[in-house]
């Protein structure tokens, strides 16, 4: 039985209030998913699956383009793919979203398949073993080889393709809630609890875990409570980014989330406000936002799909050099503690990636390297010391002491602040 206090939390998540009409709410959605499109035309790096999931799991679609981009993950992508599962590099997460990808376009994953050594295997079944080496790694060190987020994101490929997911995999992600290990930092993670969710979700509605339902049970009421204990006076659960995958978490564990309910206007209302300019962060909201999960793959017929999805020709944007400059202060922390502390004047407006850039230039020995990943370029290695996952450490971003939720290349500067860069395990 359910706690009062979860009771009365779920009636008032799932209470509306009054709210943009629905045209307006439309032209909205058509607006992300205009967006989500152009992005195809500009990202840089790998094509990413997120995205494809996102557009395949709209209602309006321009098939051509879907469909160019569909070739481009099954050879950009899956060349990448192919060249990390050769050199024994643990890719669960991004293995399991080209999974989701493929999934979404009724693609037949039977026939993708990845050569290692002498033997071609299908994607499903390195998918699988990519989750027993996983397994096995929580077995033996209690963690993950990669993190929670991506074990879960495995765990729900899996399922929503029809295979049975080995209960001793389930088992590690309900501990994994059961014990509360989805942290970054010092910060619980909402995206995890949300991601979990929908993949234990999944695994109930299979019917293949059981022999352990009560626990899948307590895992998946546990996994609803962090979500709706982690809602923001605004409506947010968690922060801006985190909201669309807590919003199809809840949805797929039967939580009523109405249309005008607060997380959906948070959604829209930052949504109207730019903040989701980053095609990842567009891509995790817009299904939310249609009141849609990543389980809704697990059923996809693509029939009769609406194909009247156009781009009209953008006007070019002039952006204007300013010549506001704007002091920032940037302290960098090792993972000994030693603190180094230099100034920069930036143009107002810059990204933090462009202030760090001027920095470098400004001063001998300050320097930085970055990596790619599905959400932009991320710090690897500060003044020669590294981050790395396989070390569980990374670089943590604050602004006068409040953590970021951009990445370097999307946080604008607009006003003078201290920018702390410190080198963090979790």
């Amino acid at each position: 039985m359910l706690p009062l206090f979860v009771i009365t939390s779920l009636l008032a998540f799932a209470s509306s209030k009054p709210c943009d009409t629905e045209g307006s709410n439309r032209e909205l959605l058509l607006s992300l998913n205009k967006n989500l499109l152009r992005s195809l035309e500009t990202q840089d790096g790998l094509p990413n699956p997120s995205v494809h999931l996102a557009l395949r799991l709209s209602n309006s679609h321009n098939l051509a383009k879907e469909s160019e981009h569909l070739n481009k993950l099954k050879n950009n992508l899956h060349n990448d793919l192919q060249s990390s599962l050769s050199n024994s590099r643990p890719v669960v997460g991004l293995l399991a979203l080209y999974t989701l990808a493929l999934k979404s376009s009724c693609y037949d994953l039977n026939t993708i398949t990845f050569a290692v050594g002498e033997k071609s295997e299908t994607l499903l079944t390195h998918l699988k073993k990519q989750m027993e080496q996983e397994k096995e790694h929580i077995a033996f060190s209690q963690r993950p080889l990669t993190n929670y987020y991506q074990y879960s994101l495995g765990v729900l490929a899996l399922c929503t393709s029809g295979i049975r997911v080995n209960n001793h995999v389930s088992n590690k992600l309900i501990k994994a809630v059961e014990h509360e290990h989805f942290k970054h930092g010092d910060t619980e993670s909402v995206d995890t609890y949300a991601m979990a969710g929908m993949a234990l979700q999944c695994v109930k509605d299979s019917g293949s875990h059981a022999q352990n339902s009560a626990e899948l049970d307590t895992a998946l009421s546990k996994v609803k409570q962090k979500l709706l204990a982690s809602r923001r006076p605004d409506g947010h659960i968690g922060n801006e980014f985190s909201t669309g995958l807590a919003v199809q978490a809840l949805l797929t564990m039967g939580t009523e989330v109405a249309e005008c309910a607060a997380s959906m206007e948070a959604m829209r209302t930052a949504a109207r406000n730019n903040i989701y300019h980053n095609p990842m962060a567009i891509s995790q909201t817009l299904p939310a936002l249609h009141q849609k999960s990543y389980l809704t793959v697990k059923s996809k017929e693509c029939l009769n799909e609406d194909n009247t999805l156009t781009l009209e020709p953008l006007d070019p944007v002039v952006v204007l050099p300013t010549e506001t400059k704007v002091a920032v202060t940037v302290e960098v922390v090792t993972s000994s503690g030693a603190a180094e502390v230099y100034s920069v004047d930036v143009p107002k407006g810059s990204s933090l990636l462009e202030a760090l850039e001027l920095l470098k230039g400004k001063h001998v020995g300050f320097m930085y390297e970055m990596e790619s990943s599905l959400w932009g370029p991320f710090l690897s290695a500060v003044n020669g010391e590294q981050a790395r996952q396989s070390d569980r450490r990374y670089w943590h971003l604050s602004s006068d002491g409040t953590a970021l939720s951009e990445g370097v290349r999307d946080f604008k500067i607009e006003a003078a602040q201290r920018i702390s860069i410190k080198n963090k395990s979790y």
